[in-house]
């Protein structure tokens, strides 16, 4: 998977602009790596990132934010990276630019051992409801398939499935995984309930829908961030390409990769 990727990334080599809020030699260093993928752009204060020092290409902004996301809009950038910005501003000024009443996001990572997949939901207000997931698995099916990957769902709940009566909290779980599960086999998608056991899902799915959005990030920073995997980026499920990025790490080579590859014509079939 990460190696069509790549190679997707380096044919399409798209116009890609990194957000620069706090900046460092590690970061500017990550992006003139990602010149492999594609042709990148910092925006930021450009006295900060030229004291450090670049041969990128730089636009200066105050408000980095809203450049980025204008520049997106516009089509002065194939695609966008939301880097060391702030996710509440820059994410909220993304829907009111574009027009969107809810962002969905799908993280790609890796486990340490090396297998590769796509998480949903990621952000911790999203993904809550039966509606929410359904359009998850939609628009992640379609997002997948841009890669060139067929994608494989598992949907997990709060408990096996023995576990039925214990809490009502996990009952609900339990109860909104299997509607879905069957909502989605009837809309013709691969997709099995494994219950709580992410550990047989991960390497039979490569999608994996967490019950909601703050089991999803728990998810995410407990493989990437304690364990010891990989995260590539969340992308924003939409027709531009807008690439999210955790600010803890501070290498954006990848996420520069798979905005360059998700770069071209494409159209979501909004739900």
């Amino acid at each position: 998977m990460i190696s069509s990727i790549e190679k997707k990334a380096v044919e399409n080599h798209a116009r890609v602009a990194l957000g620069i809020g706090s900046v460092s030699p590690k970061l500017l260093h990550s992006a003139a790596l990602a010149g492999e993928f594609a042709e990148v752009v910092l925006v930021g204060d450009s006295t900060e990132i030229y004291e450090i020092g670049t041969d990128l290409e730089v636009v200066h902004s105050g408000e980095a934010a809203k450049t980025i996301v204008d520049m997106l809009a516009t089509g002065d950038v194939d695609g966008v990276v939301r880097g060391t910005l702030s996710a509440t501003s820059t994410l909220s000024y993304l829907k009111e630019r574009l027009g969107m009443e809810s962002l969905y996001r799908v993280a790609l990572l890796e486990t340490p051992n090396g297998i590769p997949l796509f998480l949903a939901p990621v952000g911790i207000d999203e993904g809550s409801t039966v509606e929410g997931k359904l359009e998850f698995i939609r628009r992640g099916a379609e997002h997948i398939r841009r890669f060139g990957v067929e994608p494989r769902i598992a949907i997990l709940s709060g408990g096996r499935f023995e576990d039925k009566g214990r809490d009502p909290y996990v009952d609900k779980t339990l109860d909104d995984a299997e509607f879905v599960t069957c909502k989605a086999l009837e809309e013709g998608y691969s997709v099995r309930h494994y219950g709580i056991l992410i550990e047989d899902a991960v390497g039979e799915a490569n999608f994996i829908l967490a019950p909601n959005g703050v089991s999803g990030n728990l998810i995410f920073r407990t493989l990437v961030l304690v364990a010891g995997g990989y995260g590539y980026g969340a992308a924003v499920l939409m027709d531009k390409v807008f690439v999210d990025s955790s600010r803890v790490g501070g290498h954006y080579t990848k996420a520069i990769m798979i905005a360059s590859a998700l770069a071209g014509k494409f159209s979501f079939r909004l739900g």
